[in-house]
């Protein structure tokens, strides 16, 4: 009770601070010069004194707002614009010509100014979740000119909260899960609602949590809202889901808040605290003889009350089968265990079989004495039944030498009746197993021959299908393997493992190995195989390669002497014997290949060709292409030259500005004085434009009258007429 009254103190005391809040701005914004300050510095208003004319004294005049964060109430909707607050100057006073402007975040739209009083109003319905606050500026201009009087300056008009929404479960509704036979106060999960309302002010936010639906099974911690198990010992297998419903109420849980509901839903998890449980005691099964191994003679099952693993067994015989003729497994699908044949069993040996099958949980919980366990008895009684011939063994291995003559004894396969009747028994050959009919059957007594002859290296085994019928009863028939090994004789002599081509360098030492050479033989003897090589009698003074034995069934063919040249002979042949080691023993002649080749300083082959031995080793394509270019160019010179020698009669004139000659004249006697300064005509040189005038000299040769300016060539073939 006291605590009661201590919360409608508060809410008495809350209520008396709205109204104040709400009825201050409206009587309590007095002008208060010089108290109040902007929320913005720097700019002043000009206050001018009396002073006459050029006397005027400037000072600055402290700014007079008066005002703190106004407030207003959210949902607000009377008939008239709430009043928020007033502004108010010190240039306020007497008749001055000034009017307030309001300019920010809804100015205009949602307050408004009275430009003379300074009165602010809110003009809409406000909404404190949707937005909390305002920030607006605040200036004082010039009623006429709307010019500045003050820097404006900037407050903020919050949006007073009331209790207008309820709390919400955004996350609702839940589903959670406990395990059955869970103690008490254990917690199940925990929900979480929201509320708009102003979490600062008042109680319009704080939540208490409370159960209207789902006791006494669970319980709500009324502040952190965790859902906890309230009752002991819940029994999935009774009842395995619960519907909680939740409460969240705001105002403190007061009268007069406001309220959300959600649901939980709370699934009991299983445990294993159910033992399995056969569903009779006593089972009893007709198995006939005849069952093949790993068939189904029948099936037993025991119930589980829990679910998932935990309502899982595995069945297993304990007793009564001492010769381990049965065995018994777990269907997973379907929980059942399956009884089947691990051995043939006879009638005419034990007519009747007594087991006792276990089944038992995989999963116990830990701290218990163990899993869970049941037994039953199975009763089996064995059905006598016809049964189809018995062969001595399930497969048969038989051996044969190939090229065997026809009609040889490879060996007997023997099969009886099980039955007391003893049927008598034929013998046949699947032929779908011996498609060529390489082999025939006694049908009485068992023995297999050869119809036809046999190659190992076609074929090393063969594997047929022999069937025993009863007399009888041709339904009755068995089948067993054979399978029959052809064992090998020496009838293959060997040959090189490939066709081996061998390259000589020219410029090879004495005794360098050319080629490694191997054999193979088709044959495979129990010993294995050794070969022998030789060169054929001809060639055993062979000058030029032999042979050294690697004593791993492989040569090495060497050369004698570094003296092998493509332009004497490019290609040997060289014929080897190789002789195996069977009996009797087989050989072959085989023949080796060696071409010579032109190598670099490093051994590595380039060229074995004859033709490309003509060609400088070490030229790259692009050098042959330039001396081709060459010759090329040195035969265009030389029809040229051949080109002027043609036209060498034909006089050269050459006018320049410079007009030089020479002349080589040739005589025989000694000079005369002014007689060899007489055989120029000096006029005629100097004046070339008149060479169609003129007159040769007696004393010179006609050939020999003008020498052409020209290169050594031309100088070359006029020195050589002369």
């Amino acid at each position: 009770m006291p605590k009661r009254s201590e919360e409608m103190l508060v809410d008495l005391w809350m209520s008396l601070l709205l109204v104040w809040i709400t009825c201050v701005p409206c009587v309590s914004m007095t002008p208060i010069i010089g108290q109040s300050k902007s929320t913005q510095t720097g700019g002043s208003a000009v206050v001018a004194s009396g002073l006459g004319e050029g006397q005027r004294l400037l000072s600055r005049a402290k700014r007079g707002w008066v005002w703190n964060q106004m407030f207003v109430l959210e949902e607000f909707s009377g008939p008239d614009p709430i009043l928020v607050g007033r502004l108010h100057t010190d240039l306020d006073v007497g008749g001055k010509n000034i009017k307030y402007v309001l300019a920010g975040e809804g100015a205009g739209t949602i307050f408004a100014i009275n430009e003379l009083t300074g009165d602010i109003h809110a003009m809409k319905r406000l909404d404190r979740e949707e937005k909390a606050e305002y920030t607006l500026t605040a200036q004082v201009v010039n009623a006429d000119t709307d010019e500045p009087l003050e820097p404006p300056s900037e407050f903020i008009i919050k949006v007073q909260d009331i209790n207008d929404n309820p709390p919400q479960f955004i996350e609702g509704p839940y589903r959670a899960s406990v395990p059955e036979m869970s103690a008490v106060g254990t917690p199940v999960t925990r929900v979480t609602a929201t509320d708009a309302d102003d979490p600062v002010y008042g109680n319009s936010a704080k939540l208490v949590y409370s159960i209207l639906e789902g006791q006494p099974y669970f319980s709500i911690d009324p502040n952190s809202a965790t859902i906890k198990v309230a009752l002991h010992g819940m029994d999935r297998e009774m009842r395995e889901e619960y519907l909680v419903v939740i409460q969240a109420k705001d105002m403190g849980g007061h009268m007069g808040g406001l309220s959300g509901t959600t649901t939980v839903t709370v699934t009991l998890t299983d445990i294993n605290d159910n033992p399995p449980k056969f569903s009779k005691s006593l089972y009893e099964f007709v198995i006939p003889e005849d069952l093949p191994t790993e068939k189904m003679g029948g099936k037993v099952k025991a119930n589980d009350r829990d679910i998932g693993e935990n309502s899982k067994s595995t069945y297993s015989i304990v007793e009564g089968d001492d010769q381990g003729m049965f065995e018994i497994i777990t269907d997973a699908q379907t929980q059942e265990g399956i009884l089947r044949l691990k051995k043939p069993i006879d009638y005419e040996s034990k007519r009747a079989y007594t087991l006792k099958v276990e089944a038992t949980n995989t999963r116990f919980e830990p701290g218990s004495n163990g899993p869970f366990k049941d037994t039953a008895t199975v009763k089996i009684v064995v059905e006598d039944s016809d049964e189809p011939p018995v062969f001595s063994k399930p497969t048969y291995f038989l051996e044969v030498n190939e090229n065997a003559p026809i009609n040889t004894v490879i060996g007997t396969v023997t099969a009886r009746d099980p039955d007391s009747s003893g049927s008598l028994v034929r013998y046949f050959i699947d032929r779908h197993t011996d498609l060529e009919r390489q082999f025939n059957i006694n049908v009485d007594d068992g023995k297999i021959t050869l119809a036809k002859p046999l190659d190992r290296e076609t074929d090393m085994w063969h594997n047929i299908t022999v069937t025993a019928t009863e007399v009888r009863n041709h339904s009755q028939i068995s089948r067993a393997i054979v399978a029959i090994r052809v064992m090998d004789i020496n009838d293959n002599a060997p040959e090189f493992a490939t066709e081996y081509e061998a390259f000589l360098c020219e410029n090879g030492k004495p005794g360098q190995v050319i080629q490694t050479v191997s054999a193979v033989d088709k044959d495979d003897p129990i010993q294995g195989h050794y070969f022998d090589y030789r060169l054929v009698p001809e060639m055993l003074n062979n000058p030029n390669f032999t042979i050294k034995n690697n004593q791993d069934n492989s040569i090495s063919v060497l050369a004698k002497h570094d003296t092998f040249r493509r332009q004497k002979q490019e290609m040997y042949f060289l014929p080897i014997i190789v002789t195996d080691n069977g009996n009797p023993p087989m050989s072959s002649t085989n023949t080796l290949t060696i071409r010579v080749c032109g190598c670099s300083k490093d051994g590595i082959v380039q060229s074995c060709n004859v033709e490309a031995y003509v060609l400088p080793i070490g030229l790259s394509m692009g050098a042959l292409i330039a001396i081709l270019a060459c010759i090329i160019l040195l035969l265009v010179i030389v029809v040229l030259f051949v080109t002027l020698r043609r036209h060498k009669n034909e006089p050269l004139i050459i006018k320049d500005d410079e007009d030089v000659r020479e002349n080589i004249i040739r005589y025989d006697d000694e000079g005369g004085g002014e007689e060899d300064t007489e055989a120029f005509d000096i006029a005629t040189l100097q004046n070339p434009d008149g060479i169609n005038g003129y007159l040769p000299r007696k004393d010179i040769k006609p050939d020999l009258q003008f020498m052409p300016r020209a290169g050594p060539t031309l100088w070359a073939e006029w020195c050589g007429r002369g």
